[in-house]
This record gives C-alpha cells, structure tokens and sequence, in this order.
C-alpha cells in the first residue's frame, strides 16, 4: 500500500499492520519516491507463512532490499522496547511510516492499545508541525514517546520555543536511522531532552540496541576482530531478504544476522564505529569514515560533514569531504579542516579534497546518501585541495 505522508494513509496502514499481526495478509508499505523499487513485490505475494510485512530498505549504499519481517520479530521488538522505556505508552510518529522506525512506532502503539498521534510529512519536517501534531499525544497520562532522526532533532533544536518544548516534554526520544553525533547528544542533553539513541536496522525489526545497551532477549558480538563486524541474534531477526536466497544465506547465517557495520563489545556495551565498507584505505592505512566525520563536526566551523572514499592514482583512495559551515557566509579553509583532522587523528586520516555545500543529499529516512556525497566530490569543480 502507498503511503504519502498524510494522516489518513498512515491510520489505513495501522490497521493493515492490526490484521497483519494477527495473521493476515502481508503488508508492503511504499512511497511514491519508494514505489517504483518495489517492483513486482505486491500485499499477499506468497512468502514465508509468517511473514506479516515487507519492509524496503533505504539503499543508502546499495541497491533496496525487500526486509521479510513476521509478527513475531515484530513484536518482541516493540515489547522489549517497552520494557526498556519503563512500560506501553503513548506515541508520537513523526518519522516517514514506510520506514521500519515509523512502522514500529505503529505497531508499540496497537500492542499498547493506544491510538498514535500523526504528525503530517506531506509537506516535510516542520519544527511547528511537530509542536502541534504532539500536543494532544503531550495531553495523555502515562509515559509519552516518539522517535525522530537526527535531522528532525537537530531542527527541533535550532527553532526553539514551542518545537523545543514539545520534543522536551517527551518523557523518550528515541534517535535512530542514522549515527547520532556526540555533539548534538550533548545539544539535546543541556536543552533537556530525554534521547536514547537507537542502533538496529530493518533485518532487526528496528533499534535493538539502546545506548549501546542490547534490548532483552537480543545478543550481540563481532566477527572477533578490533574493530569486528557486528553481529545480531535474536527473536528480532527478519527471515530474510525477498527473493534473494544468496543475499539471505550470506547475511543471515547460524542463527545471527551478519550487519555491515563494525564496532566493539565490552562491559555488555555496544560501540558502533562505523559501516565496514566506509573503511578507506588510503596509502595502505585504513582510515575509519566514521571517526573523520567525528573529528570534523568538533571543529567549530563545521555543522556537518561526510566523508568517503574516492580512487587516486597514488594513493589507492583519498580521503575527501562533503562540509556543510556553521557559517556558510565564513565557510572554514579546507587547510585548516585537513590541519584539524591531522592533529588529533594522525596524516593518513587528513582529508585531501574538501568541498563545501548547502546540505548533505540524504536517502531513506535520514541517512546520508553516501553515492551521492561521492559523485558530487568527483565533479570537477568539487576539487578544493588543502
């Protein structure tokens, strides 16, 4: 079923996840820019028996996947967040419900037994839209949540005055679709509001690891490297990938699922460092993405970057970033953001082509469309050498 955004679509496909749950038929929510991908894929194609949604993955890096998810992943993930959130609640969806963050908003919601409000996306995030679509949820008794990206919060942030106080008065706001960066966490904290970010995927029924902390009943561990690839195991695991036996057999193996992200386990805790094939190796030293980004959004000039990878003769790879200023009328030199970068994570993790824009390109729901960062770093006019 096509979803665009507005409220009456979104409360059609709560009671087409209701039936779902209980055994109907399957459900496959698209929207007019996700349609397409689709392609044949249709609500009661034969799947496996117990297969009550089909989720398309947001293909940030790659082509979208069509998620298998049954009833029973999807509802050990909603109540294993209910226990972590301090019980069933009221929510807020405020995320694109097509997406297996809004989804699972809907489907806490109906397990709760609780209507959800429904922040119209029609015409985009708007802080304001926000402040209204949450006041009656803000009117209940008992826990409220909702669940934003980082995008949404970091908007939410910048408008202040009536945004800023509804996202306060969530007694959760679960951040996830994408890395939540230290900085803004800090933002949120001082400004008082309640985050926990969200680590999971569509293979995982959404966030099943909270503040680094594994929700109940999912395990986690790394292939045995440092850093190693994370691996998830668990009643939230998807059957796997729609008519891709070879994707499934490969990610989806001796009862774990096999993610593309690297990270460390210690204490109990989860630390993500970042996607395996965001490692550059430039010069024969591999360079984590992830942590160029971190150093770059701590300098002062920088509101956001992204970092790739991109083919050099010499090299092998260059480092080269996508910066969005603080400042865009004052936009930092790209020698002082390579000098930056080399003083705290070393010569090899300097970047040496930056490129200063408007807006990182994002995919899904609210990921950075890493693609598109590295075709725009290889136009010709993108080349600023430091």
């Amino acid at each position: 079923m096509q979803i665009d955004g507005g409220v009456p679509a979104v409360r059609a496909l709560s009671g087409a996840l209701r039936a779902a749950l209980e055994g109907g038929e399957t459900v496959l929510p698209v929207s007019h820019d996700t349609a397409s991908l689709a392609g044949n894929v249709h609500s009661g194609e034969p799947v496996e028996p117990d297969t009550a949604l089909i989720v398309l993955t947001s293909g940030s890096t790659g082509a979208p996947k069509g998620v298998l998810l049954s009833a029973r992943a999807l509802t050990a993930s909603a109540k294993a967040t209910h226990v972590r959130l301090g019980g069933p609640g009221h929510w807020l969806l405020a995320t694109p419900a097509h997406y297996i963050g809004g989804l699972q908003v809907l489907i806490r919601s109906l397990l709760a037994g609780t209507t959800p409000g429904v922040m119209d996306l029609t015409a985009g995030f708007r802080p304001a839209g926000f402040a209204e679509a949450a006041d009656p949820v803000l009117r209940e008794s008992g826990p409220r949540y909702t669940a934003l990206v980082p995008t949404q919060l970091a908007r939410l942030l910048d408008a202040g005055g009536a945004a800023l106080a509804a996202v306060r008065a969530f007694d959760a706001v679960l951040i996830g679709g994408a890395a939540l960066p230290t900085e803004l966490r800090e933002r949120a904290a001082d400004d008082g509001v309640a985050v926990i970010s969200a680590y999971g995927m569509s293979e995982t029924a959404g966030g099943c690891v909270y503040d680094g902390v594994p929700l109940d009943g999912v395990h986690i561990s790394t292939d045995g490297e440092t850093p190693g690839r994370i691996k998830i195991a668990g009643d939230v695991l998807a059957n796997g990938y729609r008519s891709a036996p070879e994707a499934t057999a490969a990610a989806f193996a001796d009862g774990w699922f096999h993610t593309s992200d690297l990270g460390r386990v210690g204490g109990g805790r989860l630390e993500v460092i970042g996607r395996a094939d965001d490692v550059i190796n430039t010069g024969g030293v591999k360079v984590a993405a992830a942590a160029v980004e971190r150093t770059l959004r701590r300098h002062p000039g920088v509101h956001d970057v992204a970092v790739v990878g991109l083919p050099d003769a010499e090299w092998g790879e260059v480092i080269a970033a996508a910066v969005v200023a603080t400042d865009p009328a004052h936009p930092p030199a790209a020698c002082d953001l390579a000098g930056h970068v080399r003083s705290q994570d070393g010569a090899p993790a300097a970047p040496k082509e930056v490129r200063v824009v408007d807006a990182l390109p994002l995919v899904g729901p609210g990921k950075v469309d890493r693609s598109a960062v590295r075709r725009l770093l290889e136009e010709p006019s993108a080349r600023n050498t430091p």
